[in-house]
């Protein structure tokens, strides 16, 4: 009976039935897409690290090291599984060449690797370890993404041509932000080609606990073992493979949560619009007899095919996407090794939202028991509670046109009624906005402040040697004297020892200068500007128990120097553990420079960068621009693919809502239009008062959905980025897309959703509704 019931009510009111399975398709298929991607990302990176078996402790060193004393150190602590050190041959990227072109604009530390002994494995596209044969060469996948490189080119290095035989997957240095890429080699080509760049090396460690990683890492600083280069650990690699798809599907779950919001909303709309439909009918049923509960269950039924129907409909719709959002993950990480998990998941997914609508839709089906069938018999329609707004009297209106008062009068007489909507269109506003603001925040050159970088138009990194001093000095001497250079500032890292509350000692990477030129964005406190104060990077200051007005001490040839921490702020760079301080030091040997410079006119940038890059050969030379593009490229295009089906979806959204509010206005309405008729008011008239009411909750819901994108959206934006590593995050925001574009795409869906959704009002009829 049911069934039937069903059937002949979806086929009565198809275009209600629609437009629900439509949101409940939505909501479930940005679920399942969720569920999916989640699955998929983790699962995808625990599999290659699996397969690669990465090194949970890896110290990068430039300079001299001391084998024996590495493995007499591996060997005594019990915490080691397995030691080894690779060699990696860094070769400036204008002597690479592939396929006719160099890697001179590239800012990677481009360097060539043979296949590791014992872990660390450098992996094919299908997962295996790969054997490289003499004359051939695999390149990092990033290279192939960005058409750099395709199968068969030929890699010239120092006159050895070799041929890439394919592309590898590093599960240490695979994502952009890491600032190296390894190119695979045979043991006699890497022998062959060695005088072509600087050898530096990769000490690796893998653990028997990883819990003990942390006291490790310190015992390996307390041995004064090689350590000039960053240390990064098991959980950064996890962090820096995962950030890009990780926003990405971060960004997809809170509007997921938000669509699912939406459609019970859509839901309510729905219920209640088939309420005034049924009003007269359902009294007919309470005053024979029928059971309220008798009654629900019919609604019910039919709302529980429409879910089942939307789900299935969502499930088969993710299939469209999926290979689409998963494009980035299975380049870099390649396939699942857990396939069950995803479906276990996915149908967990499904079930949650049919489960929540379900119950939902329960709790609106309550108002049953409120319906009176003397009401319904009388009136046929429900009869709403309006509240007189005596400020609003038509008498007084001496501005706004007639039809224009009206419409917003009746929004201002029935506040509950038009709630909801004003609560949906604020969500689709929140929607748009949130996902843009962000993609402009990360495709902004400002963004790499956050990420422990300053704002400069030059970069020049000067790594150590025996002449850095000098090479330093000839950088600085020809920035002073070029005209074209606004500014600059040089930034000296050397290594010193700490003293922890507990009297033990730790080593501490610090990088001296004047930090207030191109500063960074501090999550708290601000730069080190007097000679006793310190910045300390996140993962520092959380290791080091630290936070802004505490006191440290630097000891620097046996002396204590006490200094107080003045900021603290995210950073990305050299393993994210980093600190800044602005006194002087001649004692200690340097590690590595940074020089950043600002050009008086920005269109010079890239003719400076080839210029330097001739003249300081011992130098790498990078355009800030450049370097954003290649380093945070991945994620801006991932942020990107979300922000614009976020805008697709939520323009979407606001038609469907806004033609189903208009529907059950249009319902409840009945009465009212056909006194308005017989007033004298035409079906144009009656259109735009409508169109009124939709524009007044509109300019209201953008008002309020701006205000809560910019505050509580950066507030859960900066929850999600700080969980992948930058501690401080504010919005940057394009004004004409979010304060023009935004608010005229949203009010030309709604004017048309409501144009079409009171096209019946010219159906109604006077003599159907006025009956005294």
């Amino acid at each position: 009976m049911y069934w039937k019931i069903v059937r002949n009510d979806m086929a009565k009111s198809k275009l209600i039935a629609g437009i629900t399975i439509l949101f409940v398709a939505a909501a479930a298929m940005l679920v399942t897409l969720s569920a999916m991607l989640i699955v998929h990302l983790t699962s995808a990176m625990e599999t290659m690290m699996e397969q690669a078996e990465t090194s949970h402790f890896l110290q990068m060193h430039a300079g001299k090291i001391d084998q024996a004393r590495l493995t007499e150190f591996a060997e005594r602590d019990e915490r080691v599984d397995e030691f080894q050190v690779n060699e990696f041959l860094n070769v400036d990227g204008a002597k690479i060449h592939i396929a006719g072109t160099t890697l001179a604009h590239s800012v990677q530390d481009n360097g060539f690797s043979t296949q590791s002994e014992k872990f660390d494995y450098l992996l094919d596209l299908d997962g295996h370890v790969i054997e490289v044969a003499n004359g051939d060469i695999y390149v990092p996948i990033g290279y192939w993404k960005d058409g750099t490189a395709k199968l068969g080119d030929t890699v010239i290095v120092q006159d050895k041509h070799l041929t890439i035989a394919g592309f590898l997957r590093d599960s240490q240095m695979n994502a952009m932000l890491a600032s190296s890429k390894r190119f695979l080699v045979s043991d006699q080509d890497y022998a062959a080609i060695q005088g072509a760049g600087t050898v530096e090396y990769l000490i690796e460690f893998r653990l028997n606990d990883l819990a003990e990683l942390k006291d490790f890492e310190e015992a390996y600083t307390r041995a004064g073992l090689e350590a000039n280069g960053p240390s990064i650990t098991l959980p950064l690699f996890k962090m820096l493979n995962a950030l890009s798809d990780g926003l990405m599907i971060a960004v997809i779950l809170l509007i997921s949560l938000l669509v699912v919001f939406i459609a019970f909303m859509c839901i309510r709309f729905t219920l209640l619009t088939k309420m005034e439909e049924d009003y007269r009918e359902i009294g007919v049923m309470k005053a024979i007899g029928i059971r309220v509960a008798d009654i629900q269950k019919m609604y019910f039924a039919k709302y529980a095919v429409i879910t089942v129907i939307g789900c299935m409909l969502g499930f088969a719709s993710s299939f469209l996407l999926r290979d689409r959002l998963l494009e980035n993950i299975r380049l870099f990480m390649g396939e699942t090794g857990n396939t069950s998990l995803i479906w276990l998941f996915t149908f967990i997914g499904l079930l949650l939202v049919f489960i929540v609508i379900m119950g939902y839709v329960q709790s609106v089906l309550k108002q049953f028991r409120k319906l009176s069938a003397t009401q319904a018999l009388r009136f046929g329609t429900t009869q709403g509670k309006t509240q007189h707004t005596k400020w609003l009297n038509l008498s007084s209106n001496k501005r706004l046109p007639i039809n224009l008062f009206l419409g917003v009068k009746d929004v201002l007489s029935r506040k509950r009624l038009y709630a909801t909507m004003l609560v949906v269109l604020l969500l689709a506003t929140f929607i748009i906005i949130v996902p843009h603001n962000l993609h402009n925040t990360i495709a902004a050159k400002s963004f790499m402040t956050y990420m422990g970088i300053g704002n400069s138009d030059i970069r020049i990194d000067v790594p150590q040697s025996k002449q850095t001093a000098q090479q330093v000095a000839a950088v600085i001497k020809t920035l002073e004297q070029d005209k074209a250079i606004e500014n600059y500032s040089v930034l000296t890292t050397k290594k010193f020892t700490t003293m922890a509350d507990d009297g033990s000692e730790a080593s501490l990477k610090i990088e001296l200068g004047d930090h207030t030129i191109f500063p960074v964005e501090y999550a708290h406190g601000r730069a080190p500007i007097a000679h006793n104060e310190i910045a300390l990077s996140v993962l520092n200051a959380e290791e080091l128990h630290k936070k802004v007005g505490d006191a440290m001490s630097l000891i620097i040839h046996g002396e204590v120097k006490d200094l107080t921490v003045s900021g603290i702020y995210s950073d990305i760079t050299n393993g994210g553990k980093t600190a800044k301080a602005a006194f002087f030091d001649h004692s200690t040997e340097s590690m590595w420079s940074v020089i950043y410079g600002m050009m008086s006119k920005p269109s010079q940038v890239e003719e400076k960068r080839k210029e330097y890059a001739e003249t300081f050969s011992f130098a790498k030379v990078s355009g800030i621009d450049d370097y954003i593009n290649q380093t945070f490229s991945t994620t801006i295009h991932a942020i990107e693919k979300a922000s614009r089906a976020a805008l697709a979806i939520a323009l979407l959204l606001c038609l469907l809502v806004t033609l189903l509010f208009m529907n059950m206005l249009m319902a409840k309405d009945q009465t009212s239009i056909a006194i308005m008729k017989a007033l004298g008011f035409t079906n144009r008239d009656i259109a735009t008062q409508y169109a009124a009411r939709a524009v007044f909750v509109l300019l209201l819901a953008i008002t309020m959905g701006t205000f809560l994108a910019n505050t509580l959206g950066e507030l859960v934006t900066s929850t999600v980025i700080a969980s992948f590593g930058a501690a401080s995050f504010k919005f940057t925001i394009q004004p004409l897309a979010a304060y023009v574009f935004c608010p005229l795409a949203l009010t030309s869906v709604v004017l048309l959703a409501t144009l079409i959704g009171t096209s019946r009002a010219g159906h109604v009829k006077m003599m159907d509704h006025i009956k005294e």
